[in-house]
C-alpha cells in the first residue's frame, strides 16, 4: 500500500482508533497489575509489559491476517467482530479479580498475559481494518499501544463523559466487520455484481449493532431503576 495515498492514512487512523476504543479494559488491567509496586518500579513494569504486549499483539495479528486468507474465515472473523461491536456497547465488566504483581517481573508477566487474553477483539478488528497489510498492523500498534498505556486515564474519562464516543467506536467496528464479510472471495462476485447490495448490507449491520446495543442498555437502565 502506497503511503502517499489517502487510503493508507485512512486505514492507519482506523486501526489506531479501533485499538484505542477497544483498549480501555486493557489499560485498566495494566494499572491494576502494577498498583502495588513502588512508583518508579511501576513505570518500568508498565514499559516492559507494554513492549511485550506489542510484540505478542503484532505476532497474533499477523497470524490472524494469514488465517483470514482461508476460504470463509473472513466471514467468521466479520461475524465475531459484529459480536465484539455489540459487546463494546453493552459490557460493564470490572476487573477486581486481576492479581496485582508484588515484584517487577510478576507485574510485567501479569500485564502481558492479561493483555494477550483480553486482546482477541483487538487482534480480529485490527486484522480486518488492515486489509491484509502487515506494515499497517505494525505501524498502527506501535502508535496506539503506547497511547493506550500513557493516556489511558484521559481516554477512559473521555468515554465516560461522552458516551457517544463508544457508539462511534462500535459503528467503526460494525463497518469493519461488514467490510470483511463483503471481501470474502466466495461472496466477492455477488457484491461486485450488485454494488448497491454491499452498501445496503454495511448500513444494515451498522444500524443493527447500534440499535441492539442501545435497546439492551435502555433495558438494563430500566431494570436498575426499578
Amino acid at each position: 500500500m502506497d503511503i502517499t495515498q489517502a487510503s493508507f492514512w485512512l486505514a492507519l487512523l482506523n486501526i489506531i482508533f479501533i485499538d484505542l476504543i477497544l483498549a480501555g479494559d486493557n489499560a485498566i488491567v495494566i494499572g491494576l497489575a502494577a498498583r502495588k509496586l513502588p512508583q518508579q518500579t511501576q513505570k518500568k513494569a508498565i514499559l516492559y509489559g507494554m513492549f511485550g504486549a506489542v510484540i505478542i499483539r503484532i505476532v497474533a495479528t499477523i497470524a490472524v491476517i494469514w488465517l483470514l486468507q482461508i476460504p470463509w474465515l473472513l466471514v467468521v472473523g466479520g461475524l465475531l467482530l459484529i459480536v465484539i461491536a455489540y459487546k463494546l456497547l453493552t459490557d460493564n465488566e470490572d476487573h477486581k479479580d486481576v492479581k496485582a504483581g508484588t515484584s517487577l517481573w510478576s507485574a510485567v508477566w501479569t500485564i502481558i498475559v492479561a493483555d494477550a487474553a483480553m486482546g482477541l477483539d483487538n487482534v480480529i478488528a485490527v486484522a480486518g481494518a488492515a486489509n491484509q497489510h502487515i506494515g499497517l498492523v505494525i505501524i498502527g500498534l506501535c502508535i496506539s499501544v503506547p497511547i493506550v498505556v500513557w493516556g489511558s486515564t484521559i481516554f477512559i474519562k473521555l468515554t465516560n463523559r461522552f458516551p457517544w464516543i463508544i457508539y462511534v467506536g462500535s459503528a467503526v467496528l460494525a463497518y469493519t466487520a461488514s467490510h470483511m464479510i463483503t471481501e470474502e472471495n466466495r461472496l466477492h462476485g455477488v457484491f461486485e455484481a450488485h454494488p448497491l447490495w454491499r452498501w445496503i448490507f454495511v448500513v444494515f449491520i451498522i444500524i443493527g449493532v447500534l440499535l441492539a446495543g442501545y435497546l439492551k442498555n435502555r433495558q438494563t437502565a430500566n431494570r436498575t431503576a426499578s
